[in-house]
């Protein structure tokens, strides 16, 4: 049976709301600009007194960010052909937010790269729970292990598989001397010819908009979804209720990369979509900072009507930071263009 005295000693120094969303993270209130107290008594303060100016602030719709915060907002972008196709471009925007959270812990990657031969290109989102350092390794590894996979191109989708479990045991291996346990989602698109194959693990979430309606290209990894239960106690493990449903009692996801103190229970083991790219008008691809305040089609909505990809983005984090996430928020949006 499993075992988790020593994973929950290492959360004893959290409180219950620290851990509420993948046991972990930390929450914090931004705050914001206030003006200058009056003068008691009415007249002049004497000038060492005078009454400094407001902080600039940026104006987001129904919502204000402080402008001390605006470095930590990053957003970009690109465009290309599509495997040379000169009829189908794409275009790329993303856009990532520390928000109320006291540290960022969302990692994100676009890569446009020639493996053997053919273009393909790779987005991925990455939430880290713990600590930032599962999503970094993430950013930092996750593609260039799928790329050099032999069978990448002759048979994607097995190569996906073996370059995330292959990803996961290394950093693992690297995570050794660590006394705390840190782990991370993974939410990524490869962009192959006309072929669009997603995989996830965990509970960022990949959405498509296909002549307006909004279609999951992934299934969140909630410890609660009856599968994952019955995968998880076949394994010896167990889920239970702690403010949310959680494997033994401490993870919100039921799949992850890193968790090392959890496995076998939570795996980094992906599900995997395939879609021709033929008739996508865009996709999403978001950490939970987004979807827990924004459904689906809201999404759809807000991206279907701001044909820039790195000003949809951007939209988005405005959108759920005003809609109230508690959360780091990171997305990306790739639209496609037909001429």
């Amino acid at each position: 049976m499993m075992n988790v005295d020593n994973y929950k000693n290492e959360e004893n120094d959290l409180s219950v709301e620290d851990q509420n969303h993948h046991g972990r993270k930390q929450q914090h209130s931004t705050a914001s600009a206030s003006s200058p107290p009056a003068a008691a008594g009415g007249g002049e303060l004497p000038p060492a007194e005078q009454p400094q100016p407001a902080p600039a602030v940026l104006q987001f719709p129904n919502v204000t960010i402080p402008a001390r915060d605006l470095n930590t907002v990053c957003s970009g972008g690109g465009i290309s052909f599509l495997s040379g196709n000169q009829s189908l471009k794409f275009s790329y925007g993303y856009s990532s937010f520390k928000g109320k959270r006291a540290s960022m812990e969302d990692f994100y990657e676009t890569r446009i790269s020639e493996v053997d031969g053919q273009m393909v290109a790779f987005f991925g989102v990455f939430d880290g729970h713990g600590g930032s350092r599962t999503a970094e390794y993430l950013k930092n590894n996750l593609f260039k292990n799928l790329s050099r996979h032999p069978d990448f191109i002759r048979d994607t989708k097995s190569a996906i598989v073996e370059a995330f479990r292959q990803t996961d045991a290394d950093y693992l291996n690297e995570e050794k001397g660590q006394q705390k346990d840190a782990g991370s989602t993974a939410s990524t698109a490869v962009l192959l010819g006309d072929r669009l194959l997603v995989a996830n693990v965990g509970d960022s979430r990949v959405v498509a908009c296909r002549a307006g309606s909004a279609i999951a290209l992934s299934d969140d990894h909630k410890p609660d979804r009856s599968d994952e239960r019955e995968r998880i106690e076949q394994a010896g493990g167990f889920v239970i209720w702690a403010g949310t449903w959680r494997v033994g009692g401490v993870l919100a996801v039921s799949r992850a990369f890193g968790d090392k103190l959890l496995k076998p229970y939570v795996v980094a083991e992906p599900e995997i979509q395939e879609q021709q790219i033929d008739g996508v008008d865009f996709i999403i691809i978001a950490s939970d900072g987004l979807w827990n305040v924004l459904s689906n089609k809201d999404a759809v909505a807000i991206v279907q009507d701001t044909t820039d990809a790195e000003a949809a983005s951007r939209k988005l984090i405005e959108e759920a930071y005003a809609r109230g996430s508690s959360d780091n928020i990171t997305c990306i949006v790739v639209r496609f263009e037909r001429s």
